[in-house]
């Protein structure tokens, strides 16, 4: 089998309406590129076709992409099944992407070219950080109660991170296999204390502008789940406190160390960096 430069997972929830679509676009895309890649699916446990329709999809590859699909009996949320897809990941850089695609595929290159060139460990899409790329806009209160988490996001944990809940992200995979592992929030949280363990250990992060439309069906609840996200954000910090992820931030240190990157100590220099250059707004931009 050969080996993939770029492994895509994609969490899917009752996804059956779109997912054919987003798969066929995915692969589409993959197609143009000049490297070897993989696409993971990683089904939560949906009560509808989304298996069907993911194993016609994943049968319509390219030659140079494998395809595979991971089955989840039960549902356990979002955060569990990425973090499954992410270490079933064999690239050195790994992507998940939301299967409605709201960030477009094409925006991939602004998140993993800074991996590939070694600047960075993790690159996270953002919607705050330029809000003309913004084609679609959510309803008013939606955009209001994203923006008031992630106030208390910044506020909690003292991460300069404006959009944590963006489903668009990529990690070099030696680094940050360790954070990912640690991993205990299972639901719309898993972004935070991703990011959050990511920031302790030290690690290179920039948030990138990506494009962004909202699409029909969402899965979050802005009641239901804002106040699950409050929860989860008090259970990370306590959780930090209480050196749960000590053994991750090590290793991550560690496997960064080895590499010959330069590491930070929260509070001594910014570990977080956030760019709006307007050439990210290109959609011709490939990797």
């Amino acid at each position: 089998m050969m080996s993939p430069s770029l492994s895509i997972v994609i969490p899917a929830y009752n996804e059956a309406p779109r997912l054919g679509g987003s798969l066929r676009t995915v692969f589409a895309y993959l197609a143009e590129q000049s490297f070897d890649s993989e696409v993971i699916v990683v089904d939560d446990g949906s009560t509808d076709d989304t298996v069907r329709v993911a194993e016609e999809g994943l049968a319509a590859a390219g030659q140079r992409t494998t395809a595979h699909l991971i089955r989840g009996q039960v549902n356990r949320g979002k955060g569990h099944v990425v973090r499954t897809g992410l270490l079933a990941a064999r690239a050195p850089v790994a992507l998940f992407s939301d299967a409605d695609l709201s960030t477009p595929i094409t925006e991939t290159p602004k998140l993993v070219a800074p991996i590939r060139s070694g600047e960075y460990d993790l690159v996270l899409g953002s919607r705050a950080l330029d809000r003309s790329l913004i084609g679609v806009h959510q309803s008013w209160r939606r955009e209001q109660g994203g923006r008031m988490v992630n106030l208390l996001v910044r506020y909690a944990t003292g991460m300069h991170i404006w959009d944590t809940q963006c489903g668009f992200k990529a990690f070099r995979m030696d680094v940050c296999r360790p954070v990912i592992e640690a991993g205990a929030i299972d639901r719309f949280g898993f972004d935070i204390e991703l990011l959050y363990v990511a920031h302790l250990a030290g690690l290179r992060l920039l948030e990138r502008a990506v494009r962004w439309d909202h699409h029909d069906g969402s899965k979050l609840s802005p009641l239901r789940d804002g106040l699950r996200m409050l929860q989860e954000i008090r259970a990370i910090r306590k959780q930090a406190r209480r050196r749960f992820y000590e053994d991750a931030i090590r290793a991550a240190r560690a496997a960064a160390y080895q590499s010959g990157q330069p590491l930070f100590t929260p509070g001594d220099s910014p570990s977080t960096e956030s760019d709006v250059s307007p050439e990210l707004a290109s959609a011709e931009r490939r990797i």
